[in-house]
């Protein structure tokens, strides 16, 4: 009768299999940050009830959006009491759910 094979547990094979998540993780978050584009705006709109910010803002190349004025739900409602009418921003935006949508938002220095 075969026993069913195990997985081995040695040293070597954990290692192995360590790094090799390791470089997943490492690469995966590599080609995250190279499709986010961090974009300049200056806040135009804060609509609380709608959860949108609208934006003016440069081009969006990860998105093929020219520079415009439109508005953009917020991944974090905090954003929403944080920022204020003029405030000048550096943010990045992605489509989530079909909808586009700041992924980070934070004050320009």
């Amino acid at each position: 009768m075969n026993s069913p094979s195990k997985p081995s547990n040695t040293p070597h094979a954990v290692r192995s299999a360590t790094r090799t998540l390791t470089a997943l993780v490492v690469g995966l978050g590599m080609s995250l940050a190279a499709l986010a584009q961090v974009v300049d705006g200056e806040i135009k709109k804060i609509d609380a009830d709608a959860g949108k910010i609208t934006l003016k803002h440069g081009e969006i190349k990860n998105l093929d959006m020219p520079a415009m004025q439109m508005s953009f739900r917020v991944a974090d409602p905090a954003w929403l009491k944080r920022f204020q009418v003029g405030d000048k921003v550096s943010f990045t935006a992605d489509k989530v759910g079909g909808q586009f949508t700041l992924t980070t938002l934070d004050a320009r220095k």
